[in-house]
């Protein structure tokens, strides 16, 4: 196995000047190996997971990376900025940057070494040493964490001084030449010699000493150095035996802990730096129970800031005499921590930016839920937190709780809460949607409209009959159909109170269907359900009890309150506006309809699969649930404006392909079968890389298909399927003249939006034209 990191992947000087430029330099690098074999394709992998989240980190630390199908094997690449480059982290620009790339399917060892360097990221010599770095082959042995065993200590050592330079915590072995006189036998002291039990390591770990020689000298005054062993120390501890000490530690606390994670102990500490906060031991000396914490930590990609807010945690704690034990649910999969130790917990933290895996066996501890940048950024005000909510004796069940200030993290506001929770009850919906409507669709296209009065099939199933086949395709969709609602409810509950919010969020949707306020009582019940829980997970209760409130306390209570409000307060006028709102759509005709389906069709194309889009389809899936002709028009106008964005994007590469990146032009391809199919994500890579020219022209063919949509009285039953539905659409021909006619119009806007744009001519060196390409959106 080649090595992930070598000296031809590491730019002590680079030139770059923006985050997008810093990519394609360390890429280009990756690529003249072989490491990646689509350039432009990694980078924009590289850009999609850059917008999920910046990965700037405090200290001037990016690490942009991503998983892609165009690299190889994991690869690392490194670069130091004399002028530093935005990455978007709070305390400015970041003068040390690592692009990680790793493949599609990267194996767990390769993702722990990513994950073992994440946690070496937040070493100040580790970082002090790279940025005092002066040769590229010194340096990648640094971040590869090479340690050369004692026979290579002397060479090993004056290899890392020459070539790292000041700022390095670069030892001089005893015994080696130009090392200092060692204070029992000099510098070739047999002593001395022996007592070196690793050499000095390219990581900036401490020397351990032996009986009484000098282990290691820095340069004085360079920046980020670490300082010298003290002389005559006792407690020479090799790598090795950190490793063994550490994994120890962490295994008291239900933790594995792989070599990677060894902790370096800094020189000249009183000892306390380096020991597990699981020991026991506070900062005094003294015999104490320290708080305990369990935390878990991830993000989207797994590989970075997961490992990072870990290591955050763990040193907060280490420094305020906490124990803490992090189950880090990476890409490298993750090892549960162990029951005992959780239920042992005097409070939990969540730093997370992706849903916590089994997350009720944290019920009933104090927990503060936070993105996992706030892991990393504030790792001691979580801990305080927690700790002040467990003096106080607040306590939480498995679902989310009220995070700590979120000012100034990503997705923590109110609008963006109410969001996600309406966007887990819609993601779950769709399967439903999508089954029962296309079921029912072809029951009717096989049996005719009268089949909805068929017999039931369990009683009078004919096998030879079309139309028994043609009733039971249609009674299984209505079945399906019927679950609507309920899962609506649920699951919009499940985002906002976790499991929990289920019972209660189901019970209120049934109700919904009862009283018939469909879709809007759904999304109520399920609003109430998930405050009613939320409400009652923050009531102090007794310790004993805490084990049977999300099984039996929560449930109970949460569906009596749902159920009292739906009945009785808000369910009639809930079933009232529910029924203006069909009979307004039943009524729609002439000027009202077209502009009905262009501000639809403006939705559908506005944020290209996104809160907005979800919000006009699901209004549209809603009408399914009560058809009638109204309801029907509108599902039609939605799927159709839905269409527009992706074919528009693929026609628009074919008639002006040199507008467009060469991995644009092949996305174009692929384009054509998305839009077909009513995927109106396929046109998600194009408004990525210019969102300015893309989205306006999506929406303007979106409001042009939604309008003649209506115009023509089109209907449809099904709730998706694209183009091969067809045969199920009323008025077919003039639809698809619909959908035709605001492709070209977005695809013409398109291309007028970018021919406006000045251009590097095509004979343009082709680094200087990518750069161009990458930098469109700005």
């Amino acid at each position: 196995m080649s090595e992930m990191i070598s000296a031809d992947l590491v730019d002590l000087d680079l030139a770059a000047t923006t985050k997008e430029a810093a990519a394609r330099s360390l890429a280009e690098r990756m690529v003249a190996l072989g490491r990646v074999t689509d350039l432009e394709g990694f980078l924009a992998d590289v850009a999609a997971r850059e917008a999920q989240m910046p990965t700037g980190l405090d200290g001037g630390i990016g690490i942009p990376h991503c998983r892609s199908a165009h690299v190889t094997e994991p690869t690392l690449a490194f670069g130091r900025s004399a002028a530093g480059i935005d990455f978007g982290a709070p305390d400015g620009p970041a003068d040390l940057i690592f692009l990680i790339a790793a493949p599609a399917g990267a194996d767990d060892a390769h993702l722990t070494i990513l994950s073992s360097l994440a946690r070496r990221l937040m070493d100040e010599n580790f970082t002090g040493t790279l940025r005092g770095a002066t040769d590229a082959e010194p340096t990648a042995a640094l971040i590869r964490g090479d340690a050369p065993d004692a026979a290579e200590g002397a060479e090993a050592a004056d290899a890392v001084a020459e070539g790292v330079g000041s700022g390095a915590a670069a030892a001089t072995v005893p015994g080696a030449p130009g090392a200092p006189a060692s204070p029992d036998g000099g510098a070739g002291s047999p002593d001395a010699a022996d007592g070196v039990a690793e050499a000095a390591t390219a990581s900036g770990d401490r020397v351990p000493s032996g009986d009484g020689g000098a282990a290691a000298a820095t340069a004085p005054g360079s920046p980020g150095a670490a300082g010298a062993v003290v002389p005559g120390a006792d407690d020479a501890v090799s790598d090795r035996e950190d490793v063994a000490s550490g994994g120890a530690a962490a295994a008291d606390r239900g933790e594995h802990v792989s070599p990677d994670r060894a902790e370096p102990v800094a020189a000249g500490a009183d000892g306390d730096a380096g020991r597990s906060p699981g020991s026991g031991k506070g900062r005094d000396g003294g015999d104490t129970t320290p708080f305990r914490v369990v935390a878990v930590t991830s993000c989207p990609t797994g590989i970075a800031h997961t490992y990072m807010a870990a290591e955050s945690l763990e040193k907060a704690g280490e420094a305020h005499g906490v124990q803490v034990a992090v189950e880090t649910q990476g890409s490298a999969g993750f090892t549960r921590l162990d029951p005992k130790v959780i239920a042992d917990a005097d409070g939990v933290i969540f730093a997370h930016d992706v849903p916590v895996r089994d997350k009720e066996r944290f019920a009933g501890k104090p927990t503060v839920d936070v993105g996992v940048k706030a892991g990393i950024n504030r790792p001691a005000e979580l801990i305080a937190e927690v700790r002040g909510k467990a003096e106080r004796g607040e306590v939480s069940g498995p679902a989310k709780t009220t995070p700590v200030d979120a000012a100034g993290e990503p997705g923590e506001g109110y609008g963006t809460k109410l969001r996600k929770w309406l966007m887990s009850g819609v993601s779950y919906m769709v399967p439903f949607v999508a089954a029962g409507g296309l079921l029912i669709a072809l029951g009717f296209a096989i049996g005719g409209y009268e089949i909805s009065d068929a017999k039931s099939v369990a009683e009078h199933f004919v096998w030879a009959d079309l139309t028994s086949w043609a009733a039971l395709l249609f009674q299984v969709g209505g079945l399906a159909f019927s679950f609507l609602v309920p899962v609506l409810a649920g699951y919009i509950a499940y985002g906002m109170a976790d499991r929990p919010g289920l019972v209660p969020g189901f019970v209120g949707g049934a109700i919904a269907l009862t009283i018939n306020a469909g879709f809007l009582g759904g999304l109520i019940a399920g609003l109430l359900a998930g405050g009613t829980v939320m409400a009652i997970q923050r009531l102090k209760v007794p310790k004993p009890l805490r084990g049977i409130m999300p099984v039996v306390v929560i449930p109970l209570i949460s569906s009596a309150v749902v159920g009292f409000l739906m009945f009785l307060v808000i369910g009639k006028p809930i079933a009232e506006l529910q029924q203006a709102l069909t009979d307004w759509l039943s009524s729609l005709s002439g000027a009202n309809a077209v502009i009905l389906g262009a501000i639809l069709g403006l939705m559908m194309c506005f944020d290209l699969g996104g809160p907005l889009n979800k919000v006009a389809y699901t209004f549209a899936v809603g009408g399914l649930a009560n058809p009638n002709e109204g309801s029907l028009k509108v599902m039609a106008a939605v799927m159709a404006a839905g269409m527009v964005p992706p074919l528009a994007m693929a026609l628009a590469t074919v008639v002006r392909g040199r507008l467009f990146t060469k991995t644009e032009r092949e996305n174009g391809k692929a384009a054509w079968v998305l839009g077909a199919s009513f995927i109106t994500e396929g046109a998600i890579p194009f408004a990525a890389a210019d969102p300015l020219r893309v989205i306006p022209a999506a929406m303007a063919g979106g409001a042009v298909t939604g309008g003649l949509s209506m115009a023509f009285e089109c209907t449809l039953r099904a709730p998706h399927g694209g183009i091969f539905v067809v045969p199920l659409i009323g008025n077919p021909f003039l639809y698809l003249i619909a959908i035709v006619a605001g492709t070209l119009v977005s695809a013409g806007v398109v291309i007028l939006l970018k021919s406006a744009r000045k251009r590097q001519p095509e004979k343009a060196p082709a680094a200087a034209e990518e750069e161009t390409e990458v930098l469109a959106a700005a």
